[in-house]
């Protein structure tokens, strides 16, 4: 049979219905995951979503697929906004450092802080899509810094490790608590985090730049 005339199959389409159930589903479960960890019932996140327990289980064989969609829809997101800054400071150097604080913020706006949490017991951080999708922001981000570093605007003490860290950490509310207005605060303590980073350094920082292979040994 000659290939190039025989008829192709085609692979259907998620309909785009169900392309967005998936994503509120994956935004539901992130915020949840972010208030209540990541042992939320899923019962809560399809309520959240506004869809039925049967949706979700028809997007998500099992929770722990839901949670790696989870991490890298935050990752992808994070990622793009990484590299929208870097394209920021490629065209203007002398704002190297004001791209980077963007990021930081964005980042923060992206729940960046729901990673930690679902990086637990039965989690494999190791699944191919999500060895992409860390390599993808760690190389944004460290692209990132090195330009705020060239331009002479941000310290030398430190590493992807410490921001990542940083962030991680401040833009996570404390789990199970209800917290008005607590986006408001983030921001400023990141803001206050963010000046400590500029040049010329205030204070010698005790131990080493932490690096991302220092923090995966923890």
């Amino acid at each position: 049979m000659d290939t190039a005339t025989a008829p192709q199959r085609r692979v259907p389409r998620p309909r785009a219905d169900a392309l967005r159930n998936r994503e509120r589903i994956v935004a539901a479960a992130r915020e949840m995951f972010v208030e209540h960890g990541p042992d939320v019932p899923l019962d809560e996140v399809a309520r959240r979503a506004g869809v039925g327990n049967a949706t979700v289980y028809r997007h998500f064989a099992d929770r722990p697929e839901l949670v790696r969609q989870v991490v890298l829809s935050v990752t992808d997101r994070v990622a793009d906004h990484a590299e929208e800054s870097i394209a920021t400071a490629d065209a203007d150097p002398g704002k190297a450092f004001d791209a980077l604080r963007t990021f930081v913020h964005a980042a923060a706006d992206e729940r960046i802080g729901a990673l930690c949490p679902l990086l637990s017991e039965g989690f494999d951080p190791y699944h191919p899509e999500l060895l992409d999708g860390r390599e993808r922001l760690e190389g944004a981000i460290a692209g990132l810094m090195e330009r705020a570093r060239a331009a002479g605007q941000l310290r030398t003490d430190i590493a992807v490790g410490d921001l990542m860290v940083a962030l991680s950490q401040l833009a996570r509310p404390l789990p199970g608590t209800a917290c008005p207005g607590a986006d408001s605060f983030i921001h400023r303590h990141l803001q206050l985090f963010l000046d400590g980073l500029m040049a010329p350094a205030r204070s010698e920082l005790p131990g080493e730049a932490t690096t991302l292979e220092a923090l995966r040994q923890h």
